[in-house]
């Protein structure tokens, strides 16, 4: 891990001499390029250094153990505890640096919501969700852009996606997919019993141009009359599209704006977003062919999540957290959640990575 490490270093001093070569300065693309690695790279020659440095005051703090002043060793032994345990934090944080980041980490992302078993009840509840991500999205001062909805009458989502755009929004978000299940007494519930219903969140990466390149000849185009909601133009021109990915059989549709081209537009964008999204799966099962996909099919018995109203719980299955805050939860305070699940899976990626 060392030997890795000395050698990122040296990559570190080479980039410091071309961010002040002045030839470099003017070749912009260059710049850049050599700006992002520097600053991907930094945070591990920082923590280097300061293992460095813990680990010269640990050997200084025993060579004092042999001391034939007793207070000097004592004094050495005391310190020498504490050092040792900065040195192993500073170790844990570098194996944690040294993990693969993943690529997708600090792009927007694509947030597609689903009802799924329980009927109105599984609809309001997917905009309950739609809402919490909204906030906590408000939260980070990222950017909401509706993209595509299908509201029913009672007030929630059939579906519903969205794009969420700011920097890290994949990194905090992506361990989001899967199924959510909800479990509460509906409003139309005259005697009281507990429902249960589910929803299920994809969160996709946008796709970059130069990753997803989509052949023109692949796609079929079709434009109709938006449905539903909506003010002047809705029912009344052929805005609405529907774009199908023939080799996959991807199908987007888009009829929030007025214009087609806009509406064209948008569709595209989610398209080469699950394209993408299909590859990574891709990738992930040829590394796990046990692996299961992040959606599934929206039964009961596939969670990852449960919302609980009567015991004002959350709990996350997958990792066995339980939190007695679902109110603050559900006005978007989920950075406890995040921040348990993205520990968890940078342990888990720890341990295969060891292996």
């Amino acid at each position: 891990m060392f030997e890795k490490i000395k050698d990122i270093e040296v990559r570190f001093k080479e980039l410091e001499k071309f961010l002040s070569d002045p030839e470099i300065i003017r070749e912009q693309d260059l710049y850049r390029q050599y700006t992002k690695e520097h600053s991907d790279i930094g945070p591990v020659v920082s923590e280097y250094r300061r293992f460095r440095d813990l680990k010269a005051e640990v050997e200084e703090n025993e060579a004092l153990l042999t001391d034939k002043d007793e207070e000097i060793r004592e004094l050495a032994k005391e310190e020498l505890e504490a050092l040792e345990l900065k040195l192993d934090e500073s170790e844990d944080r570098l194996k944690l640096l040294l993990v693969p980041k993943d690529p997708n980490d600090e792009k927007n992302i694509f947030l597609e919501i689903r009802a799924g078993a329980g009927g109105d009840e599984a609809s309001l509840f997917a905009a309950d969700l739609f809402r919490m991500y909204s906030r906590y999205a408000d939260m980070n001062g990222w950017r909401v852009e509706i993209m595509s909805q299908n509201v029913i009458g009672v007030g929630g989502f059939k579906e519903i996606i969205a794009l969420i755009e700011g920097r890290g929004a994949y990194s905090r978000l992506k361990y989001e997919s899967g199924v959510h299940r909800v479990q509460r007494v509906p409003e139309t519930e005259a005697q009281g019993r507990i429902h249960t219903s589910t929803i299920t969140v994809a969160i996709l990466p946008e796709a970059e141009d130069i990753e997803i390149e989509v052949n023109p000849n692949d796609l079929r185009i079709d434009t109709y009359r938006s449905t539903g909601h909506g003010g002047q133009s809705v029912n009344t021109t052929d805005s609405a599209v529907r774009i199908t990915h023939l080799p996959t059989d991807l199908v987007v549709t888009c009829q929030d704006e007025k214009s087609q081209h806009k509406n064209k537009t948008k569709a595209m964008r989610v398209l080469k977003a699950r394209l993408l999204d299909l590859m990574i799966q891709k990738q992930r099962l040829e590394r796990s062919e046990d692996r299961k996909s992040q959606v599934g099919t929206g039964d009961r018995s596939e969670r990852i999540r449960t919302y609980n109203y009567p015991q004002g719980r959350v709990t996350d299955h997958r990792i066995g957290l339980t939190l007695y805050k679902l109110d603050a939860i559900l006005m978007g305070n989920i950075d406890e959640l995040i921040d348990a699940l993205t520990a968890y899976f940078q342990a888990e990626a720890l341990k295969t990575q060891a292996l």
